[in-house]
């Protein structure tokens, strides 16, 4: 089964025996914007820099969400930096619906409940755990020393930027993770995006902290 870098991430950061999320929503949803923006990035859609979201291809690539988000950066028509796009895509209910959508599929399963018997709740346990288990193989092999592809080396660096990555895998090196973040052993093109997308991930991440500890205090 084919799933986006954002539904990857999505199922990294959430516990496979309960559900939980395993981080804050605020940093997994800057996570998810920033995975929707890197995934048409590697797609040769968009150029990322960090002035500015460069449209490269207008065409529609298949994928419900990733088309959507690329109508969204073409019709607005502005010169707006990353992080800008990376909020603005992962605010509203881009996580519900990735969900959702994983549920639909069959990986997921949702389950509704109520905490204190008052509170409604929903969490999301796996389903069927062969997709996210590939993907743990993948980046598993990546962390342990093997060379990382494109999307990988992506998914990893948006996991790193949102402090999932050694909650995702307590064991992996931080001097592995670094080199690859870094991304000395790709090409120009592709350090460029995994170095912007873990820069404006934490960008995002942080502005969207500090406007809900404004809003709680005011």
């Amino acid at each position: 089964m084919s799933v986006t870098i954002a539904e990857e991430v999505l199922l990294l950061a959430h516990s496979e025996q309960d559900g939980k999320q395993l981080i804050g929503s605020t940093e997994l949803d800057a996570a998810l914007g920033g995975a929707v923006l890197a995934e048409l990035a590697v797609e040769g859609r968009i150029e990322l820099s960090q002035k500015r979201v460069v449209v490269k291809d207008a065409g529609r690539g298949g994928d419900p969400e990733l088309d959507a988000a690329m109508a969204r950066i073409i019709e607005d028509g502005k010169e707006r930096k990353p992080a800008w796009w990376v909020a603005k895509l992962g605010k509203g209910k881009l996580r519900t619906r990735l969900l959702t959508r994983l549920a639909d599929t069959g990986v997921l399963t949702q389950e509704r409940g109520k905490v204190l018997g008052i509170f409604p709740t929903t969490r999301w346990p796996e389903a069927d755990g062969r997709v996210e288990a590939e993907i743990r193989a993948r980046v598993a092999a990546v962390l342990g020393g093997a060379d990382p592809d494109e999307r990988t080396a992506v998914l990893i660096a948006v996991l790193h930027a949102a402090k999932l990555d050694r909650k995702a895998f307590p064991g992996a090196s931080k001097e592995r993770i670094k080199e690859i973040t870094e991304g000395a052993w790709a090409g120009e093109a592709v350090a460029k995006t995994i170095a912007e997308i873990n820069a404006v991930i934490m960008i995002a991440a942080t502005s969207a902290a500090i406007g809900a500890a404004t809003s709680a205090s005011g």
